[in-house]
């Protein structure tokens, strides 16, 4: 493998290939989702009004622009479809994920990095996901989100989401793992408080019985 200068880097002494290279070469290896959750891990960055700033490992223009340059290679074509799935915002692969199933769905457009304001302009919560024309916003809760600690700053982020008008969805890996149906309906449901029409009425499909939902509508 010929690498060029740049495509090498040191850490604790030991050669090893940049993130970007690393990318390229994972490229001929993994399907369109996996390259996606890496890529969005790589060029994520978040400069919000309040709380600390988060700068990407790779920009996301550089980055493109590194690609760009090597097109002849092995399983580009499937990096390109990838790239093209990419957002800057996504803090976590399920929240790649989550990201991914939306997009696929009938539902309308969430993005990341969108602050929910007061009235006076300023930002009190960052949502993973947001769709802002409904007043939207999905929240992937991981394991950590099980401490103690962190349900009590749940609880407030929830107290404060709501007391702006906004309505939230929480999903879990449980959601994730039962599929489109589940978590489509949830987020459709909260979409609708919002005022969204919801053409394909997918709030109002039933999940009773999934997961550990025992009653339920339909």
């Amino acid at each position: 493998m010929r690498l060029e200068p740049w495509e090498v880097t040191r850490v604790a002494g030991i050669a090893i290939t940049t993130v970007e290279r690393t990318l390229l070469d994972l490229a001929p290896y993994l399907g369109i989702d996996e390259l996606v959750v890496i890529a969005d891990q790589i060029v994520c960055e978040h400069h919000r009004s309040y709380g600390r700033e988060v700068y990407p490992r790779v920009e996301l223009g550089r980055l493109l622009r590194y690609l760009s340059g090597h097109s002849g290679a092995r399983g580009m074509k499937r990096l390109r479809a990838a790239m093209d799935l990419v957002r800057v915002g996504s803090d976590s692969p399920p929240e790649t994920n989550l990201r991914l199933l939306i997009m696929r769905s009938p539902l309308p457009n969430f993005e990341h990095n969108v602050e929910i304001k007061d009235a006076y302009g300023r930002g009190k919560v960052g949502p993973d996901l947001a769709c802002e024309e409904y007043k939207t916003c999905a929240e992937y809760d991981g394991r950590h989100h099980f401490t103690p600690a962190q349900q009590s700053s749940d609880h407030d982020r929830d107290f404060v989401t709501k007391s702006l008008g906004w309505h939230q969805v929480l999903i879990n890996k449980d959601d994730m793992e039962a599929g489109e149906l589940v978590v489509v309906t949830k987020i459709a449901r909260m979409l609708v408080a919002g005022g969204w029409k919801d053409p394909q009425n997918l709030a109002q499909r039933s999940i009773e019985g999934r997961l550990n939902t025992r009653w339920d509508f339909g």
